[in-house]
């Protein structure tokens, strides 16, 4: 993955007019989230690694973002959407039910629960899930394809682009609360957003995203 933002790094930002005290303690919370679950179990804990890490694979070139602990953060602490699609569960409850019956699905096809899959194995049954195409007790009358995008493509995208390493690979410069966006044209930035790299061009880039606050 070619690093567009080289040099960037946006918590540089959190004692700077770009944040102001609450982004930093939502922030900091964020950070300080366990790579342990407190909503789920085990067994729940090990399904929802193995489909975040096919949902969103990140590079072993830095540290990864915690996208089950993060999940699991949610849930734990009911920060729901504030809205629930009429055919689905609440989400706590949507999530069990589909982590169990995803199980059932990788055991009556593969003798082995998800994690336990290759990946392909795993990918097959995830796009089955998607298209709807899986079916069975487990699910309780949950669709499986409104499970894949109400609440698997849904709460893994948006614990991973909710972290500050996701931030720093598009130049997301945070909330910029009170500081604000200003220049909102297409192609514009204001002076303290990072600077994208063009080809050739990295090693300048980088000295001025360095010097981004």
């Amino acid at each position: 993955m070619p690093d567009r933002y080289p040099g960037y790094d946006v918590l540089a930002k959190r004692d700077t007019p770009s944040w102001n005290e609450p982004t930093r303690r939502v922030i900091a919370a964020r950070l300080a989230t366990p790579n342990a679950p407190r909503f789920f179990n085990a067994d729940e804990w090990q399904t929802l690694i193995a489909i975040c890490d096919r949902i969103m694979p990140q590079p072993k070139t830095r540290a990864p973002v915690p996208i089950t602990a993060l999940v699991d953060r949610k849930m734990a602490n009911d920060e729901g959407d504030g809205y629930r699609q009429t055919r689905m569960p609440k989400m706590q409850e949507a999530w069990q039910r589909g982590l169990a019956a995803l199980d059932a699905a990788a055991s009556a096809k593969h003798g082995k629960r998800f994690h336990a899959l290759a990946a392909a194995e795993q990918d097959e049954l995830l796009k089955a899930m998607q298209a709807g195409k899986l079916d069975g007790s487990e699910w309780g009358g949950m669709p499986a394809g409104t499970f894949f995008s109400e609440r698997v493509a849904h709460d893994i995208l948006a614990a991973y682009y909710s972290h500050p390493t996701s931030w720093n690979e598009i130049g997301f410069g945070g909330p910029a609360s009170p500081r604000g966006y200003v220049r909102m044209n297409f192609n514009r930035r204001d002076p303290w957003e990072a600077v994208e790299a063009k080809p050739g061009e990295e090693a300048k880039t980088r000295e001025a995203n360095e010097r981004v606050r």
